[in-house]
């Protein structure tokens, strides 16, 4: 092998390191620290590993794979009770809202919620004030931001987001306008339509997993037998 193409074999092989050292770093930060945007969690975890080349920084499904492992492997007690409890917590809240259409999004969702975690969701309605009226009507406490979502790969908007608790859960709802029922943002990892579900989808999830722990429990009760 010439002495170029083993340098540059090592420097790739380098760089592949580099990565996956950045994107488990980065998985143990948003773990254990709370931090939910990939690209803070991404450059913190390389600053602290003194990883400057560009491209051994991970791409976000990366930083998200290391995070489903990082969760199986140091909070295999805990998380998916962290789960159950907020997609339980979701479905109470999407019958509260149902007038506005919500869907569920974010870690609650894809299934990488833990103790950090707010429940996010998505409303529609072309009043933006809507909700936040509702809310009052019912005695809801809440704070107000904005959050910058796109819409496609060229162009961004801004929304009302409404934040709040319930039962020491936070909750996070983006308020959209009614077309966007049909036409979900990009998320944050591959650029595709977010993923998101309704009530009916969500009541469906936690029957099916009711059913594989009552599965999993009579298994290990006759295996103890």
């Amino acid at each position: 092998m010439a002495r170029g193409e083993h340098h540059r074999i090592h420097a790739h092989d380098r760089v592949q390191r580099n990565r996956l050292r950045v994107a488990q770093e980065a998985a143990r930060l948003m773990s254990e620290h709370g931090i939910r945007d990939f690209h803070h969690a991404k450059r913190k975890a390389a600053e602290r590993l003194g990883v400057l080349d560009e491209q051994a920084l991970p791409r976000n499904h990366e930083i998200e794979e290391a995070l489903r492992e990082h969760q199986r492997l140091f909070q295999a007690d805990s998380q998916p009770q962290l789960l159950r409890v907020r997609r339980e917590a979701a479905v109470d809240a999407m019958r509260f809202l149902q007038r506005f259409e919500p869907r569920l999004v974010g870690a609650v969702l894809d299934g990488t919620a833990d103790s950090h975690s707010a429940v996010c969701l998505h409303v529609f309605s072309d009043d933006p004030e809507a909700v936040g009226i509702y809310l009052r009507e019912h005695g809801v406490p809440f704070e107000t931001q904005t959050r910058r979502l796109r819409i496609s790969r060229e162009e961004q908007a801004e929304y009302p987001v409404l934040l709040f608790a319930a039962d020491n859960l936070p909750f996070d709802l983006t308020v959209l306008p009614h077309n966007a029922v049909r036409q979900a943002p990009l998320d944050r990892i591959g650029e595709k339509p977010m993923r998101r579900a309704s009530l009916a989808s969500v009541e469906i999830m936690l029957a099916e997993e009711g059913s594989e722990q009552d599965e999993f429990e009579r298994k290990l009760a006759a295996a103890l037998r």
